[in-house]
């Protein structure tokens, strides 16, 4: 008697679907990570400020209109020009032509001072890509091009206004962002390096290099930031040129920026050392140096990343409060700490309110940085399932 057919279930290799489908566990720690990051809009929209911040630090001088450092006392505390795109002709009609309106000079009766006022009669044409002052592109290729200027050189081009000696505030702002962006930066670098390397030696040897560390990080913590940062500002010599002014500050912020990371990888060392797989690589006689590169800093890498994203508008923030009170960087260097000298007079912000961009490139780029710091963190959380 012949046995009935068993048909067993196909077993199809195609699944509807499959090519968008990722099984559980294939996916590295950086692709969950990017994976989590892409679902936190703000922080993404965030990461793009911050790429456009970082385009105008390298492209300052084909960016500016004007040469920053140059004066024109004819146009002390001018108000910006807008940006007119439509021009309106009478005989032909409107075209595309982007213009500013000029300015016509006025004397207030009461205070009997000079005052600008835009005059819609006199138009100054713009062009995109017009020579202009000299510069040297990345400091290597002379160039004389910028974005946009105006046709004839002599024409006055505030977009956000001039300062008390007629210098564009909007060139100088361009120039600022390179100097505070890279004071955060270099000096957070220099901060990781310091961090990861002094808490990851207290947290793998312990005893008393790990105790004489962590007393020295509570007595830093304990003094006031702002005083300590102004005696150390102090304590530089008056003779020193701009550039080693720059260097002591990145250096000053660095020195008193590590302790938090310090702490926080000190932590991380101590509770890795106890698991299986850095004791399997101690006994199979890898050397300390292997340990710690090799299988515990990869661990927590996501987290220094960032610890780092968090702390460059920390940076930002102490460069800009040492400049702005005259203990940091100072003419003719330019970052923003030295352009909000110029609004510390009232009087002056009733009459040129604009000198307080630099104040909102600030607050735009800490914002910024702490969303996509905030953004980074969520994301990469071992137990965020998001």
């Amino acid at each position: 008697m012949a046995s009935p057919d068993i048909h067993e279930p196909a077993m199809s290799s195609q699944v509807e679907g499959a090519s968008d489908y990722i099984p559980v566990g294939t996916e590295s720690q950086w692709q969950l990570i990017r994976r989590r990051f892409r679902r936190h809009r703000l922080a993404v929209a965030s990461l793009w400020v911050i790429a456009l911040f970082l385009l105008v630090a390298i492209f300052a001088e084909f960016l500016s209109t004007n040469d920053p450092h140059d004066v024109q006392a004819r146009y002390t505390y001018a108000p910006p020009q807008r940006l007119h795109f439509i021009d309106v002709q009478e005989d032909s009609g409107w075209r595309i032509q982007p213009h500013v309106f000029g300015y016509k000079v006025e004397v207030e009766p009461e205070a009997l001072r000079r005052v600008f006022k835009i005059d819609e009669e006199k138009k100054i044409y713009v062009r995109f890509f017009v020579e202009g002052h000299d510069y040297n592109l990345f400091g290597l290729i002379p160039m004389n091009r910028h974005l946009i200027g105006t046709e004839n050189p002599r024409d006055p081009l505030f977009l956000l206004g001039s300062d008390r000696l007629g210098r564009d505030v909007l060139s100088r702002l361009i120039y600022g962002t390179r100097i505070s962006l890279s004071v955060g930066v270099i000096g957070v670098i220099l901060s990781l390096v310091l961090g990861v390397v002094i808490g990851g030696l207290a947290g793998f040897y312990g005893g008393f290099f790990d105790a004489a560390t962590q007393r020295t990080i509570e007595f830093l913590r304990s003094l006031p930031s702002i005083p300590l940062w102004m005696g150390l500002a102090a304590a530089m010599p008056p003779s020193w040129s701009a550039l080693q002014v720059y260097f002591a500050i990145t250096i000053i912020l660095s020195l008193l920026g590590w302790t938090e990371l310090a702490r926080v990888v000190r932590g991380r060392f101590l509770a890795l050392k106890g698991e299986d797989y850095v004791s399997a690589a101690i006994y199979d006689g890898a050397s300390n140096l292997r340990v710690v590169l090799r299988h515990m800093v990869p661990a927590f890498t996501s987290h220094i990343i960032t610890a780092a994203s968090l702390a460059v508008p920390g940076m930002i923030l102490a460069e800009t409060a040492l400049s702005f009170l005259g203990l940091g960087l100072q003419a003719p260097v330019i970052s923003w700490g030295v352009l909000l000298q110029e609004a510390q007079n009232v009087r002056v912000l009733a009459t040129a309110p604009w000198l307080l961009a630099p104040g909102a490139a600030i607050v735009i780029a800490v914002l910024a940085m702490n969303f996509v710091g905030d953004g980074l963190r969520d994301a990469a959380d071992p137990y965020n399932n998001t």
